[in-house]
Formats: structure tokens, C-alpha cells, sequence
């Protein structure tokens, strides 16, 4: 008789044997959930770029949200179901990658500049204070898409470890198996 795991670890083993299967799906969600997150902030990066009206910060932003979501394609490409790693791909991602964070940096550069100028400052609190919102925005985006390029980068460290824990379920087993009675017997 099999012993039945609880809901709750049950639920918990299929996630792990399915990281087992395919460990590569951290590193997506931590990209994905940069792309939310630079997506849900939008509005902020959109009325600072209409206030500041730097030079570049238009193409930056469009920049990111459009690298933003073909280096989840390449992710995708870069990891095909039951295939090898497609490196072409996975270069490719890391360019966008190394493109998006520089394009973060740049509009951070462009928002102090604005900010800091000696001849007519804007000012980032009250009615603006947006702009402090996007800049902060834009180094959380930088932190998020850092630690998806390293989690993806270390793929092969942490699936050795993903796989090695132990997803089986217990089986009793009956400890006399001499004991088996076979049913046509003449006791």
C-alpha cells in the first residue's frame, strides 16, 4: 500500500520535478517578472521622458521595452524542449541583455542631469515626483535583469543541485516476503 503524500507536499514535489525537468524555468521568470516590472512602471518612465525631453530618453525606453521582450524570445529559442542549447541564441540574449541594462543606466544618467543642471533645475518632488519614482524604478529594473542574466549564466551550478534532491515517493514495503501466500495451497 502506497503511503499518499498530503496537498500541500504533493504540490510542492510536482514544482520541484518540474525544475528538475527544466531548470532553465528560474532564470525566465526572474526575466519575465523584469519585464512586468518595467512594463507596470511604464507610465512613470513615459511622463518623465515628456518632462525632461532629454536627448535619447525616448529611444532608451523604447529600447528596453522592446529588447525587453525578444530576449525572452531568445530565452525561449536559446532552451528548445529536449534539444541542446542553441548558443547563437543564447549570445543573442545576452546582448539584449547587456543593451537593456545600458539603456537603464543611460536614462538614470539623463534623469541626474536634468535634475542636477545648474541652469534651470527640475525639480523631482510635488507634482514631478514621478521622476524620483522612475529613476529608483530604473535601478530595480537593472538589479532584476543582472540577477536573470547570472541565474542563467549558472544554469549548470544550480540544476546539478535541483537534481539531486530526492522527488520520490515512499512506498511500504512489505517486510516478509516469505510470508507470501500464493493461494492454491492445500493448507
Amino acid at each position: 500500500m502506497a503511503k499518499q503524500p498530503s496537498g500541500m507536499n504533493e504540490f510542492l514535489r510536482k514544482r520541484i520535478v518540474g525544475l528538475k525537468r527544466k531548470p532553465q524555468t528560474i532564470a525566465l521568470a526572474v526575466l519575465g517578472i523584469a519585464f512586468l516590472y518595467y512594463s507596470l512602471n511604464l507610465t512613470q518612465i513615459s511622463n518623465t521622458t515628456a518632462k525632461i525631453q532629454g536627448p535619447g530618453m525616448g529611444l532608451a525606453g523604447f529600447a528596453t521595452m522592446l529588447l525587453s521582450i525578444l530576449s525572452l524570445v531568445c530565452f525561449l529559442n536559446a532552451f528548445p524542449h529536449r534539444k541542446k542549447t542553441n548558443i547563437p541564441m543564447l549570445v543573442l540574449m545576452y546582448v539584449m541583455l547587456a543593451i537593456i541594462v545600458y539603456c537603464d543606466f543611460y536614462y538614470g544618467g539623463r534623469i541626474t542631469t536634468a535634475v542636477t543642471r545648474a541652469e534651470n533645475p527640475i525639480d523631482p518632488t510635488g507634482a514631478n515626483s514621478y521622476i524620483t519614482k522612475a529613476a529608483s524604478m530604473l535601478k530595480v529594473h537593472t538589479v532584476i535583469v543582472i540577477i536573470g542574466a547570472a541565474l542563467t549564466a549558472l544554469l549548470p551550478v544550480y540544476s546539478k543541485w535541483i537534481k539531486g534532491i530526492n522527488t520520490s515517493i515512499e512506498v511500504e514495503a512489505n517486510e516478509d516476503m516469505g510470508v507470501i501466500d500464493s493461494g492454491d495451497g492445500d493448507d
